[in-house]
């Protein structure tokens, strides 16, 4: 057995027999595919891969890590943006075969692990009509997007993922395990919401839940591109006044080549409107009615359907091992400018892939205070995400793809504001992480990271550096 850095064998060795879950190392049968990431772009080859069964794992793999002073990456769902869950010749402490799972209807709650996809908990809590708000894709994990963004199609009913949750169980750097809620270590429950990992890895969450399904009023109308501006203009105003109970998301997009759509529109680009209504159908069926009277749809396939069903919609547009460069911003208003700078570059997509997605927010986000959680700007309107994606190999593509997000992004700047969830981007820097929690959030998170992780093991992520004197305090020999 070999190893690609200068990790003893015999270390390795005695990390698998410490653990209840698989170690995988270079040698190993699995380890091309253990190693692979959603995100196509990054092809890293770790030293170790520690596929976590439990908590007592995750606190070995960390002790490891510590000891042979390895770059730690941690992988629950694989969907980072950045590639940040895998990482060369380190570790990648993998906590996706953690999946337990259990719901309690009476007090409408949930103890999910980490290694959950949104679909596996969605399925669990959707048999009682339950759920809380859940990323895009289902195959995206629980953890990466609780800790970091929480936003989905519920989130005007129900608030961000992280402004659900009542607790969490954090292995620290340190091999501690730690709980934190309002009552238990309040300040590492305030950075989580938010910070990310930066603090340490989350081994299981308790979640509030929300009755919906599960059926609910949703589904995609498809209209003509042309109309993008005309459709974007009135949603501005529409969504002003809107209920609660409406998640919308416009889209730029190339019709998916599924049964559901005709042949002959397969890859053709369309305007995309997902509809996610989870108060009563009828009511759905009149808020939804001026929106199809502005769109004109081409395809309406919005009607009563499962949860479940709508959270899965767009999976086939994003499948594992795809490139992916990602791109996304705050807006305070929709301007006219914004729209047309949209419409321009939804016709000029390089591929049937890349897409443009505009969310309207407010609702639940906006009612608790800016400094509640360290997740903030709970009063912009609406979110935008340039979603560059391609199969394509070559430079040539990746320039392509690349170029036209950042273009969009750069050419956005002036309609745009700061404090977009991290998650959401690629290839950002420390100056970039400082301006979106701003100088207060910043401050108390590094007095945090200082707490938790002053040698910054965890900082394969959209990091919080420590502070200095608390970086040399952990160097300095025991």
């Amino acid at each position: 057995m070999t190893t690609s850095v200068a990790v003893p064998q015999a270390a390795v060795e005695q990390l698998a027999e410490a653990m209840r879950g698989e170690v995988i190392h270079p040698d190993s049968p699995g380890y091309d595919e253990a190693r692979t990431a959603w995100n196509g772009m990054f092809d890293r080859r770790p030293a170790v891969i520690a596929m976590c069964a439990g908590v007592a794992d995750v606190i070995q793999a960390v002790d490891f890590a510590r000891v042979n002073a390895l770059e730690v990456a941690v992988r629950g769902g694989g969907h980072s943006a950045n590639g940040y869950c895998v990482c060369d010749d380190g570790i990648v402490i993998d906590v996706s075969q953690m999946k337990g799972v259990r719901v309690d209807p009476e007090s409408r709650t949930v103890r999910a692990e980490a290694g959950l996809t949104w679909g596996e908990f969605d399925r669990e809590t959707q048999a009682f009509g339950l759920a809380v708000t859940g990323g895009r894709f289902s195959t995206t994990g629980i953890a990466g997007l609780a800790l970091g963004s929480g936003s989905g199609w519920l989130e005007r009913k129900c608030g961000l993922t992280g402004d659900n949750l009542l607790s969490a169980d954090v292995v620290t750097a340190d091999g501690r395990l730690v709980k934190c809620s309002p009552r238990e270590n309040a300040d590492l429950y305030w950075g989580i919401r938010g910070g990310g990992g930066n603090f340490g890895i989350v081994t299981s969450f308790v979640f509030r839940l929300h009755e919906v399904g599960p059926m609910i009023y949703g589904g995609m109308l498809v209209g003509d591109p042309a109309k993008g501006p005309e459709v974007l203009r009135f949603m501005r105003e529409y969504m002003e006044e809107a209920p609660e109970d409406l998640g919308i998301g416009v889209a730029f997009v190339s019709a998916p080549p599924e049964p559901f759509v005709p042949p002959e529109m397969h890859f053709k680009p369309i305007l995309g409107v997902i509809v996610c209504w989870t108060g009563d159908h009828e009511e759905g069926e009149r808020v939804t009615a001026p929106i199809r009277e502005v769109m004109q749809p081409m395809m309406d396939m919005v009607g009563p359907m499962p949860y479940v069903a709508l959270q899965s919609m767009l999976d086939g547009g994003g499948p594992k091992g795809v490139n992916g460069y990602m791109k996304a911003e705050f807006m305070e208003e929709m301007t006219d400018a914004a729209i047309e700078r949209f419409a321009a570059y939804g016709a000029s997509r390089p591929g049937p892939m890349t897409q443009i997605i505009l969310e309207p927010m407010g609702g639940a986000i906006s009612k608790l205070e800016e400094g509640d959680t360290a997740i903030g700007r709970r009063d912009v309107q609406w979110c935008y995400h340039a979603l560059a994606m391609w199969m394509e190999p070559g430079e040539e593509a990746k320039k392509a793809h690349v170029d036209w997000a950042r273009n969009l992004s750069a050419d956005l700047e002036p309609e745009t504001t700061e404090g977009v969830y991290l998650n959401f981007t690629s290839d950002e820097g420390d100056e970039r992480v400082r301006k979106t929690f701003g100088p207060e959030k910043y401050a108390k998170l590094v007095a945090l990271k200082d707490k938790y992780d002053p040698a910054n093991m965890f900082h394969l992520n959209q990091n919080i550096k420590p502070s200095i004197e608390a970086t040399a305090r952990a160097e300095r020999p025991a």
